[in-house]
């Protein structure tokens, strides 16, 4: 897996590799990210860059704001790349980068019609999905930058450097003539992620993923403790993820399994909100680094799988591509 990763990704980015104590997770992991977003397609590299940075900056996930922020810097020319990095969406001046960070910025608490036609769904839904996902894991067990703690103008110099690398590696990332079908066993699309079937080997990559994630919360989490996930993510609310929240959704379950739970619904509802704490009482269970990833991953996915379900897949399949 990191041979594969680093040939075609260019590196062994710690967003995926901090999967690596659950090998089918970590497959999953890189199989959506390769086919979604590395994977050349209708829509262009600098587009899904700024849909992931203004997912990230809307899910308080400052490693990737600032990883794909960078990005888009080395992409992009010009004022935008910083507008959408600060969140200023409404200054973009690119039509098209503007309607799609507004939409994805939007994705989680107000879905809005899509501004893109119904063939480009599988890579923009799938961005969409691909980074409810990732900010998920990165908040539980990243740190907050990528970047060395410097401020000022030693900070800019910083970025810029980053973003020369980072575009070198998303503009030149070499692909094997294959896909990822070999990395996991094959699985039936579910009913949710129907709007990835028009691009096979998206669709693909999601079935097989989503298989091997929800195969791993099934160990880890018994069944009531994932409805309260999924009941909480059908009911948002501007507490979610606080103490009282929290000890209202818990009360229902019995102590043993209290622990894994809090650390499920964090993960789905409130990741920034995932403490050492946290994590200490789930290894209190007995759980090891496996089991942490198991659990993480599938409340990160749910979430991912629910907030994709709810967006608009586009308009007719004959619009135009405004790249």
């Amino acid at each position: 897996m990191y041979r594969r990763i680093e040939a075609e990704f260019g590196m062994l980015a710690p967003p995926l590799t901090l999967h690596a104590p659950a090998p089918p997770v970590l497959a999953a992991s890189w199989s959506i990210l390769r086919e979604v977003m590395v994977v050349p397609g209708l829509v262009t590299r600098p587009e899904k860059e700024a849909v992931a940075a203004a997912v990230s900056l809307a899910n308080n996930c400052p490693y990737c704001a600032e990883v794909h922020g960078t990005t888009l810097r080395g992409l992009v020319r010009g004022k935008d790349p910083e507008a959408i990095a600060a969140g200023r969406i409404t200054d973009v001046a690119d039509d098209r980068l503007r309607a799609l960070a507004g939409w994805a910025a939007a994705s989680a608490e107000a879905p809005g019609p899509a501004p893109f036609p119904r063939a480009q769904a599988p890579e923009l839904v799938g961005t969409v999905l691909t980074f409810h996902y990732i900010n998920r894991m990165v908040n539980v067990f990243l740190q907050e930058s990528p970047l060395p703690p410097v401020r000022g103008f030693a900070r800019d110099v910083v970025r810029r450097g980053a973003a020369r690398v980072m575009r070198r590696l998303a503009s030149s990332t070499p692909l094997s003539a294959h896909d990822t079908s070999d990395l996991l066993p094959a699985a039936e699309l579910p009913d949710d992620l129907r709007w990835a079937a028009g691009r096979p080997t998206i669709a693909n990559a999601l079935a097989r993923a989503a298989r091997a994630v929800d195969e791993g919360g099934e160990r880890r989490l018994r069944t009531s403790a994932r409805e309260l996930v999924r009941a909480a993510l059908r009911e948002p609310g501007r507490d979610a993820g606080t103490a009282p929240w929290l000890r209202e959704r818990l009360a229902t379950l019995p102590d043993r399994d209290r622990p894994t739970a809090r650390l499920a619904l964090l993960t789905a509802v409130a990741s920034y909100r995932v403490t050492d704490t946290v994590i200490a009482d789930v290894r209190g269970t007995g759980a090891d680094d496996a089991a942490l990833i198991e659990i993480t991953s599938w409340a990160s996915m749910t979430a991912a799988r629910h907030i994709a379900a709810l967006q608009d897949t586009g308009d007719d399949p004959g619009g135009h591509h405004g790249g």
